[in-house]
């Protein structure tokens, strides 16, 4: 199995239903080939997405002239929705990631071949491929409107440059003094920007936060040095696992 990139656009098409596993396949699969450069043969042979079926994560079978694939498609499903909701780097939920099976090994007996048998091996590979693929994480960022009087502007620029804010443009409120701010706002700074902005503008200035959008986190979530690592760590002390991430090596040699 190879783990690759969704994409943010047909990530966003399907989970603004756009696209769905509910549509008709032909219907589904013409989208995709026109609109997002799929491969038509692959776009017909989408298993599943993940997770609880409606995810931004698809399971793909790319393989030539397997035998028995039918009888396992069940079992693999099931683990693909288990890791695509635990994920192997943090146990968080995936978005935007793609699995393509390559090719399948089945023991020749049938009895060899259920549920109890595949679901763990699948889950196990599906996590390697993922740690293969050079994983990044994704923070959710707010759209933030900000009203508040001309003089007080550049107290704002300097509490969102602080907390790794983008101002995204500055309008005046027409017949009063006001100007409006847009600025974009990752949610983990969020956390007491409010007391912040209105310590910087004595008060004077008015914050609304909604979520807009996912964007990638820079850095290696694999890499305990980069930002995204140490958001890692933390995620997993939290959560009680271990600091270190385990390698592909521990899930190969657990199949």
């Amino acid at each position: 199995m190879q783990a690759c990139p969704l994409g943010d656009e047909l990530a966003q098409a399907i989970e603004d239903e756009k696209i769905t596993s509910k549509q008709d396949v032909k219907i589904r699969y013409k989208i995709m080939a026109d609109d997002y450069e799929w491969d038509p043969n692959d776009a017909k042979k989408i298993w599943c997405f993940g997770p609880e079926t409606t995810g931004a994560n698809l399971l793909v079978d790319t393989t030539k002239q397997c035998q028995f694939l039918n009888e396992i498609q069940d079992s693999c499903i099931s683990s693909f929705q288990q890791a695509t909701k635990e994920g192997a780097v943090c146990d968080e939920a995936l978005r935007g990631c793609r699995f393509n099976i390559l090719d399948v090994s089945l023991h020749a007996d049938a009895i060899h071949r259920g549920g109890g048998q595949i679901t763990p091996a699948c889950r196990k590979v599906i996590c390697g491929a993922e740690l293969t693929a050079k994983p990044r994480f994704q923070e959710p960022i707010f759209l933030v409107e900000i009203q508040t009087p001309d003089d007080a502007v550049g107290g704002i620029y300097n509490c969102l440059s602080q907390r790794r804010g983008i101002v995204m443009g500055e309008e005046q409120i027409n017949g009063t003094p006001l100007v409006n701010v847009r600025a974009f706002l990752p949610v983990a700074e969020s956390f007491g920007f409010t007391q912040a902005l209105r310590a910087a503008t004595s008060g004077r200035a008015f914050p609304q936060c909604v979520f807009d959008h996912w964007e990638e986190m820079g850095g290696d979530p694999l890499d305990p040095k980069t930002k995204a690592g140490e958001t890692c760590v933390a995620i997993r002390k939290r959560k009680g696992l271990k600091d270190i991430i385990p390698g592909t090596d521990a899930y190969l040699d657990k199949l």
